[in-house]
């Protein structure tokens, strides 16, 4: 073997450029494989992170403008939510649906503590507010059910704002009374401050907002969790005849699409998945292809080599070599080159990824009304990179081995011949 891989280095230096040019195109699809998918994975990472801040299995439902005329009204109305459109979700859907609640919002209000304060939106909501937009609790409790039925005036803030109100015990201001514009409300719970928002929201119960600022029986939407709705299918079903009861509430024609504004979290996250399916296969493909080029590369350095070495090979059979042995040189040479190639990718590929994940894994972009992050952990597992190292190895020995047996079949007489 000693003598083999003697000879291997020997020929390398006499064929330098040519050596070095295949191992570059072996390192480039390593490099490139391992490199795209730590992007796309970053890609991805961030983009499940981004949408996994609401419940899957869950729907908010908006009015909207009336697009037909219908019973003498002309279309273009604009659909407030009520009370009775509540009570048609929780009574008339009680088969899919889980956990039925509400929310009215109130704009720019004043909350402030002793000589502090923050300005702030008011949402006044039910208990399932915390479930369907995970609303991760730090300090105290969410809403609950008792606080609605008996209109508490009770307030939940963010991190940020606690820490605007009393920068130095952020924890002991739960139990403390804030004032709520000319109101005063017990603080009963801090929430983690959500990155994608302005982190400007606070919660109280839903009857209190509504109360407080003469909202009568309107709503701003409606949310609930379902079960039971696990195709494309079975949702577009379900929206159209949530749709048409609705409308029928408020005297719209039934098949009036544009009145209702539904936001489906479910088939917004099958349809994320499949984008993200999709993206992980053109990066495969991509990275593959890349890879094949490699083989090409040495596949071409191994049809070269046998050909200059045709005479030496045939003067080496004249003497008694057999033809396994002639092969083997082949082949040995072929898995070095790759192997050695490849593991160089391998290292400048995980090393790429890994500057990455340092400088822009995680990264946030701002656009004045929502951060949201770009890139998560854009790297590969360890696992990939020696599979993809293996896999252009074994390649690059297939590659090897149609040259070899070329060779190991030339007769001595038809090899001395060969210029």
């Amino acid at each position: 073997m000693r003598d083999i891989l003697t000879e291997i280095w020997s020929t390398a230096k006499r064929n330098k450029l040519r050596t070095t040019l295949t191992g570059f195109a072996v390192a480039w699809g390593i490099f490139m494989l391992i490199f795209l998918l730590g992007a796309g994975n970053g890609l991805i990472n961030a983009t499940e992170q981004n949408s996994g801040r609401f419940l899957d299995t869950s729907m908010e439902i908006f009015g909207g403008q009336t697009s037909k005329a219908y019973k003498g009204m002309k279309e273009g109305r604009h659909i407030e939510l009520n009370t009775a459109d509540i009570e048609t979700t929780d009574r008339d859907f009680k088969k899919n649906i889980i956990e039925t609640g509400a929310s009215v919002r109130q704009e720019a209000v004043n909350i402030s503590y002793k000589e502090n304060y923050v300005s702030s939106t008011l949402n006044g909501v039910y208990p399932n507010e915390a479930t369907i937009n995970k609303v991760e609790m730090l300090y105290g409790r969410f809403i609950n059910s008792l606080d609605n039925e008996m209109s508490r005036k009770v307030i939940v803030i963010s991190e940020n704002q606690a820490k605007e109100l009393q920068p130095k015990d952020v924890p002991g201001l739960i139990g403390k009374y804030l004032q709520v514009g000319n109101f005063a409300f017990r603080l009963i719970g801090i929430y983690k401050s959500d990155q994608s928002q302005m982190n400007n929201d606070t919660y109280s119960a839903f009857t209190t907002v509504r109360t407080m600022y003469n909202r009568g029986d309107k709503t701003d939407r409606i949310n609930f969790s379902f079960k039971g709705l696990e195709t494309t299918q079975k949702n577009e079903a379900f929206e159209k005849s949530y749709k048409t009861r609705l409308n029928r509430n408020h005297g719209v024609a039934p098949d009036d699409e544009e009145s209702i504004w539904i936001w489906n979290r479910f088939t917004q996250a099958m349809q994320m998945n499949t984008g993200m399916g999709i993206i992980r296969t053109a990066l495969w493909v991509i990275g593959m292809f890349t890879l094949l080029s490699g083989v090409v590369g040495v596949s071409n350095i191994m049809l070269i080599t046998v050909k200059e070495r045709t005479r030496e090979f045939g003067i080496r059979k004249a003497i008694g070599a057999k033809p396994w042995s002639i092969l083997r040189l082949i082949i040995v040479e072929s898995i070095i080159i790759t192997t050695f190639f490849g593991y160089i990718g391998m290292l400048l590929g995980i090393a790429a990824n890994e500057y990455m994940n340092a400088t822009i894994g995680n990264m946030k972009v701002d656009s004045g009304l929502f951060t949201a992050t770009m890139f998560v952990n854009p790297t590969v597992g360890l696992d990939v990179c020696i599979r993809a190292t293996l896999l252009m190895v074994i390649a690059g020995t297939i590659a090897g081995l149609i040259p070899a047996r070329k060779a190991a079949r030339t007769r001595p007489i038809e090899a001395l011949r060969a210029e």
